[in-house]
C-alpha cells in the first residue's frame, strides 16, 4: 500500500451515540493498494490495534484511533462487515469535507457529486481545519 495523498487535519465534535468526550480530528488518505476489500480492512484494523485501539468499546465512544474505509474507487461492496461506500459517507460533513480537499471534483460510488451531497447537508456538524496536510510516509 501507498499513500498519495493526505488532508489536512480538521477539529469537529462527536457526533453519534456519545457525545459527551472530547472533540476529534478527521483526516482522509488516498492510498494506492492492490489489497481488496477485506484484506485491506484488516489492514486498517491491523493499525488501529498498533496504535493502542483495543477491540470492542463503546460504539461512537472515546477511542485513541478509529480507521474507516471509505471509498475504494468506485467499487460498491458489501458484507457482514464491510459496506463500501461506507454507509454514513454521504452524511458526515468531518468525512466530505476532508474528502473534497483531496478530490474538488470526487463522484461518490452511483454517481452523486460529493460537493452535492455536502451541500444537502445544511448547517451543523461543525469542522475546523486544524492544520497542514498530514505528513505520512507510505
Amino acid at each position: 500500500m501507498r499513500v498519495l495523498a493526505s488532508s489536512s487535519a480538521y477539529e469537529t465534535e462527536p457526533v453519534g451515540e456519545v457525545l459527551d468526550q472530547r472533540a476529534f480530528l478527521n483526516a482522509c488518505l488516498r492510498v494506492e493498494t492492490a489489497l481488496g476489500p477485506e484484506a485491506l480492512l484488516d489492514a486498517c484494523k491491523a493499525v488501529e490495534r498498533e496504535l493502542g485501539r483495543a477491540p470492542g468499546g463503546v460504539r461512537h465512544g472515546p477511542r485513541p484511533i478509529d480507521v474507516d474505509l471509505l471509498l475504494l474507487g468506485d467499487a460498491e461492496y458489501r458484507s457482514e462487515r464491510l459496506t463500501l461506500p461506507h454507509a454514513e459517507v454521504r452524511s458526515r460533513r468531518f468525512v466530505l469535507v476532508p474528502l473534497l480537499e483531496l478530490d474538488p471534483d470526487l463522484v461518490l460510488p452511483g454517481g452523486e457529486r460529493a460537493a452535492d451531497a455536502l451541500a444537502a447537508l445544511g448547517s451543523g456538524q461543525a469542522v475546523r481545519r486544524d492544520g497542514s496536510p498530514l505528513n505520512i510516509e507510505g
